[in-house]
Order: C-alpha cells, then sequence, then structure tokens
C-alpha cells in the first residue's frame, strides 16, 4: 500500500510539473517571412485570317468566286493577322490548290514567307510578341492571275456534264507558341508537326 501511496504521489506530482511548465510563460524567439506568392498564367496566340468580300451574293467573304478571263489579273487579298499581345510564334498558311489549279491559275508569295521543306503549300514566318496587331498579307501585290494559255474549250470543259470542276485555292493559317526553351518547337518544322 506504501508503494501504491509513492507511485500516486509520483503521478501528480508529475502531473502538477507539467501543468507548471505549460502554464508558466516562456520568452523564444519567433521570425518570420513575407510570404512569396507564386502566380502561373499562360501566354496566348490569336489570330485571324481575312479577305475581302468579292460581292459574289452569297454574303460571306470566306467563299469568294471569281470570272476567270485568259490573261486577267485578279484581286486576291488574303491577310493573316496576329493579335496585339501574342506570344512568340511560329505563324503558317496552308495553300490547297485544287488538283486544276495550276492549269488556270498563277500567284506568288507574299515577301517574307518561307516554304516549309518537304510539305507542299505550306509557309511559314517568325512573329514576335508586339503590343499592335501584326499583319501578313498572303499573296503577293494581293493578285492571282489566269493563264495566257486558258481557251474558250478549257473553260468549258470546268462544266462539262454537270461537274462544276472549278479551280479553287483555300487558305489557312495556324500559328503555334515559339519559345527556345521548349526543345519540341525549335524549328518550323517541330511547330508545323504539332498542327498535323
Amino acid at each position: 500500500m506504501k508503494a501504491n501511496k509513492k507511485v500516486i504521489a509520483m503521478v501528480v506530482a508529475l502531473a502538477l510539473a507539467a501543468c507548471g511548465i505549460i502554464g508558466g510563460t516562456v520568452a523564444w524567439l519567433v521570425a518570420k517571412t513575407e510570404s512569396v506568392t507564386n502566380t502561373f498564367t499562360y501566354g496566348d496566340i490569336n489570330i485571324t485570317l481575312e479577305e475581302s468580300d468579292t460581292g459574289d451574293g452569297d454574303g460571306d467573304d470566306l467563299t469568294n468566286e471569281y470570272i476567270m478571263v485568259p490573261g486577267n489579273t485578279i484581286e486576291k487579298d488574303p491577310v493573316v493577322t496576329v493579335k496585339a499581345n501574342s506570344e512568340d510564334s511560329w505563324l503558317f498558311v496552308k495553300m490547297e490548290k485544287s488538283e486544276n489549279f495550276d492549269d488556270f491559275m498563277e500567284y506568288e508569295m507574299a515577301d517574307g514567307w518561307i516554304a516549309l521543306d518537304g510539305v507542299e503549300g505550306v509557309y511559314y514566318r517568325e512573329v514576335t510578341k508586339s503590343d499592335a496587331d501584326a499583319e501578313f498579307a498572303v499573296i503577293k501585290d494581293n493578285k492571282v492571275t489566269v493563264k495566257g494559255d486558258v481557251t474558250k474549250e478549257m473553260l468549258n470543259e470546268l462544266d462539262a456534264e454537270g461537274k462544276s470542276d472549278y479551280p479553287k485555292l483555300v487558305v489557312t493559317a495556324y500559328a503555334v507558341q515559339r519559345d527556345a526553351d521548349i526543345e519540341a518547337i525549335n524549328t518550323a518544322a517541330e511547330a508545323w508537326a504539332l498542327v498535323k
């Protein structure tokens, strides 16, 4: 029984000592830094492709029709605009010609466009971030020409048997972020691979 009293006394003494430590005033040195807040946003690339309406009656400047006259020059003014504050980018235009386009029509690319090696009809240029819109004409002098050797028979054949096989040129623009720190898009070819 004396042993029990000793154990109880020891437990009470320890409990009182613990209360004294917890309840006692102890001065500690404390230091705190200012918080550093990291916000991760994203860059953006915005482009448009526009062309003047030919007045062909459909009210849509993205689907124009032209009358072909041998040797005649036709105004065609597609323009790609990289919007202000877009990130550095690879800007592409894809020129898709119908199978018979080269039999009837010809054009040149506007200055500054570079043919992408190994990819027919795809041209590119490097665009640097700017706080203003940047516009790039696609076709030199905004003109396509009907070849002088096109004949009436060739034109009539386009409508033969209701096939309406008129020459077509489809222009599409693409932009891919250009960043030297991203190995996967260090070249125009690598950037174009992301488009496909």
